[in-house]
C-alpha cells in the first residue's frame, strides 16, 4: 500500500471521527496539511466509496471476510493495535491479582 493510499485512509478516518462529510476536497485538504502527495484519483475514490459504505461497519468489520479490501487494511492495523492495548492492561490486572492473592496467604516465593 502506497503512503498515498494510506493517507486518503487516515484522512478519511480524520474526518468521520470529527463528524465531517467526506469530501474528496477535504480529503485533499487534509493531505496537503500533512505534506502527504498522492494521485489526483485516489480522494475522489474514498469520498465515493465512504458514500456508499458506512465507515463505522468497515472499521468494525475489518478483519471480516469479504470487507472492503481498501479501506479496512487501513482500518486493521489501528483496529488490531487497540484490541492489544485492551488486552494487555486485562493480562496485567490477573497478575496482579496472583501476586495479591500470594501476599494474603501470609508468604512469598521470595521470602
Amino acid at each position: 500500500m502506497s503512503s498515498g493510499e494510506l493517507g486518503c485512509i487516515y484522512a478519511s478516518l480524520i474526518l468521520h471521527d470529527d463528524g465531517i462529510p467526506i469530501t474528496a476536497e477535504k480529503i485533499s485538504t487534509l493531505l496537503k496539511a500533512a505534506d502527504v502527495t498522492v494521485e489526483s484519483y485516489w480522494p475522489s475514490l474514498f469520498a465515493k466509496l465512504t458514500q456508499s459504505k458506512n465507515v463505522d461497519d468497515l472499521v468494525l468489520n475489518a478483519g471480516a471476510a469479504g470487507g472492503a479490501a481498501v479501506v479496512s487494511a487501513g482500518g486493521a492495523a489501528p483496529a488490531a493495535a487497540g484490541a492489544a492495548a485492551a488486552e494487555a492492561p486485562a493480562e496485567a490486572k490477573k497478575e496482579e491479582a496472583k501476586e495479591e492473592s500470594d501476599d494474603d496467604m501470609g508468604f512469598s516465593l521470595f521470602d
